[in-house]
């Protein structure tokens, strides 16, 4: 522990009770602080991160209208058609740019909710947010590095300076005239006035959210140093996020000394990360750029979207069904020459899900190994413990799901507690989820042999629907384009033929 720390220093331990006290009040940061850990994960994951990214998007109605609107904007025009599903989005843009825009928009929305809008709090969120831009730009310029990392590091680099001048206004008043007036340097300041530097604060607040020790080490500058070998990876993440905060620092200097100051930092930091200054000079360049054009897109959007409200909870079918379902279908056309089994999978699955408003929706694979229908992906109201009970054997039963199976026939079922149709279903559905009224199971079959199938269910809680004529057209269209990318492909998708799903 350092002299600084709240648990050694009164006045630090004064500060951070403070802050926990304005924090309760005003609202944590439930949208940002919640998410991080999973966006990051999503970033980071293994086969299934798109999927992943997509279902953690989809879980924030605010934030999927943001996602998509980005996606169709001017800005990513070049991918041509329209973007209808969070899971082409993915696919088109990339993990890494869907997790930077997620990101970004939920320190926005969890840091605008909690403040009173002043001009200072504003600034240290765009600048967190062109950190993260030039986080990112520079660990795509630099050799075999991972930008996600380096994202979300250099976003939250400042996590200490952006929660005071959110939650402690008149402290920041006090330290930025310390700062003009008297010319002392930040830290002086802030310990005169809270006792405590910023980056502590920053860490302190992290640990407390339980945001990952990768991300809580780096909040503290890297000063620049001679480097006689590579930096160790924790140590090149502390590198990206000081220059990238100190650059989007420079950036919004308003003296007229932002070119010199980006100069000097890229000569200063190049060497360590093992780039030229020049490449680090385009590396901020383009992050400006695309900040500035990404926040065009999103200001415009936020007029449209009230970021302040609570997700809404799930309402059932949505009135325009049939429109939502083709237009999932008609991504999916757009996707299926160059997209693996497994994205097609992904974004049949959310195509259900939202164009019928399930309360959940599943994907079942069948495992030759293990001689059974298994669960692999799904969206809605399914935990983990849910999706490790969904799975049941493919030998033949006398159930709803077998007669589907065999058949090739896409069955709805209104009211499955229905008690003359209870011995119809199985024990295993109704011990996994005894919320669910209706549900309809839509086999996937390759040659006459099932391969799989999509479930989706309503909730008992939800208005009464059904799965109609009218929207079996695209339903029907949907499994057949996920059969025909199946028999185009030379070899099965590893994902899927494993179980990778």
């Amino acid at each position: 522990m350092t002299k600084d720390d709240p648990n050694t220093n009164a006045a630090g331990a004064a500060t951070m009770e403070l802050l926990w006290s304005r924090i309760r009040q005003r609202g944590d940061l439930p949208g940002f602080s919640k998410v991080i850990s999973t966006i990051v994960g999503a970033m980071r994951g293994d086969e299934a991160r798109e999927f992943n990214m997509a279902k953690t998007v989809l879980q924030d109605p605010a934030l999927t209208q943001k996602v998509l609107r980005l996606a169709n904007s001017a800005m990513y025009s070049v991918f041509g058609q329209g973007i209808n599903t969070v899971s082409k989005a993915v696919i088109v843009l990339g993990t890494e740019t869907i997790g930077h825009l997620a990101l970004g928009l939920k320190l926005i929305d969890g840091l605008s909710a909690a403040s009173s809008d002043s001009a200072a709090a504003r600034a240290e969120m765009e600048k967190a947010v062109l950190a993260g831009h030039i986080g990112r730009q520079l660990a795509s310029s630099a050799p075999s590095r991972d930008a996600e990392e380096a994202v979300v590091c250099a976003m939250l680099h400042s996590l200490g300076r952006m929660l005071v001048t959110f939650y402690l206004p008149d402290r920041w008043q006090r330290i930025d005239a310390l700062i003009t007036e008297a010319k002392m340097t930040e830290d002086a300041a802030a310990l005169e006035v809270l006792g405590i530097l910023f980056h502590d604060i920053g860490q302190h607040a992290a640990r407390q959210w339980g945001l990952p020790a990768t991300v809580v080490n780096t909040m503290q500058d890297l000063p620049p140093r001679p480097v006689a070998e590579p930096l160790a990876h924790s140590d090149w993440l502390s590198a990206i996020s000081t220059l990238s905060t100190s650059c989007a620092t420079a950036l919004c200097d308003e003296t007229g000394s932002a070119q010199a100051a980006l100069q000097s930092l890229a000569g200063q930091y190049a060497d360590m990360l093992g780039m030229d200054a020049s490449q680090v000079m385009l590396a901020v360049d383009s992050a400006q750029r695309n900040a500035a054009e990404e926040n065009s897109v999103l200001v415009r959007s936020s007029r449209r979207t009230d970021d302040k409200a609570e997700p809404l909870p799930p309402s059932g079918k949505p009135a325009d069904a049939v429109q939502i379902l083709t237009r999932g279908v008609n991504d999916m056309r757009g996707a299926a020459p160059n997209a693996t089994l497994s994205q097609l999978i992904g974004m049949a699955l959310e195509t259900v899900h939202q164009g019928l408003g399930f309360s959940r929706s599943i994907a079942f694979l069948r495992s030759r190994e293990k001689h059974a229908y298994i669960a692999r992906l799904s969206f809605g109201d399914v935990g983990a413990d849910v999706m490790r009970r969904m799975s049941f054997s493919d030998a033949y039963q006398p159930d709803v799901f077998h007669a589907a199976l065999a058949n090739n026939k896409m069955i709805f079922v209104e009211n499955a507690r229905d008690p003359a149709f209870v011995n119809k279903v199985p024990r295993w559905w109704r011990e996994a989820l005894p919320t669910a009224r209706s549900f309809m199971v839509l086999p996937v079959t390759v040659h006459r042999h099932p391969i799989g199938f999509i479930y989706g269910d309503w909730d008992a809680s939800l208005p009464v629907a059904k799965v109609e004529l009218a929207d079996a057209g695209p339903l029907n269209e949907l499994r057949s384009l996920v059969v025909r990318t199946f028999e185009n492909r030379q070899q099965p998708d590893v994902d899927w033929n494993r179980g990778g799903l």
